[in-house]
């Protein structure tokens, strides 16, 4: 299903890969793949002029291949290091598109595209741990992307708890984590639309494997308790 808001047209795919395009033509994708969880089916459909990684779980090669024009430029967060992924090859073919490195704490322009980041990290004290209390999503493992594309901005925060500087990030579309276990949960993000009040709710990250199954239809409902307009992309 495709959602349309304002100039933008967005798709989920499953997991946390989302397809943005602006009228004027940008698209941007978030987070392609991985190909393990089929998230991209068969499609290769090689239009992506702005390719975003938040963290290495989310880094496959493969699906940037997938999604990138000839011309891309694909962003990550500089945590990733291809060779250090297990489920990649020690020595894996370099992407042959411009790769940049970003930190969690930047702006910058793209072409007609802004663009920014946030942290995303799982807090040691919280609920998304493992067994021996380390955080899922370690801090300074990853970043959230804000991308404005036709005067629309989106915001994916990545794999995170919800965060104090979450409380002041400009945003229009609101694409957040609902799945829970390894990321904030329905009702941690619900809190977190009330508090940006978006003009429009997307969430993503849930019901791609067991792990993060959940009733989508009780988001629906804690966010629209709330007075904020949220849309399932089924």
């Amino acid at each position: 299903m495709t959602v349309r808001f304002d100039a933008v047209t967005v798709d989920w795919f499953g997991l946390a890969t989302v397809r943005l395009e602006g009228q004027t033509g940008a698209v941007v994708y978030l987070d392609p793949g991985p190909e393990e969880y089929d998230v991209l089916d068969d499609l290769e459909p090689r239009d992506g002029d702005l390719i975003l990684v938040s963290h290495d779980h989310h880094y496959d090669p493969d699906s940037i291949r997938r999604v990138a024009s000839d011309d891309a430029l694909v962003v990550v967060h500089e945590s990733i290091d291809a060779s250090e992924i297990d489920r990649i090859d020690e020595q894996p073919e370099a992407l042959p598109f411009e790769v940049e490195r970003v930190a969690a704490d930047e702006s910058f322009v793209l072409g007609p595209l802004d663009l920014f980041t946030t942290p995303a990290y799982n807090d040691p004290d919280g609920p998304h741990t493992d067994e021996n209390g380390t955080p899922y999503h370690p801090e300074g493992q990853g970043c959230g992307f804000g991308v404005t594309v036709d005067g629309v901005t989106a915001f994916w925060p990545g794999d995170t708890d919800v965060l104090p500087v979450h409380e002041d990030v400009p945003v229009d579309l609101l694409l957040p984590p609902i799945g829970g276990t390894f990321t904030m949960d329905r009702r941690e993000a619900a809190a977190l639309a009330d508090r940006l009040e978006p003009d429009l709710v997307l969430p993503v990250h849930y019901d791609t494997f067991a792990a993060i199954e959940i009733d989508a239809d009780a988001f629906v409902v804690d966010v629209a308790h709330r007075g904020v307009p949220v849309v399932l992309d089924e």
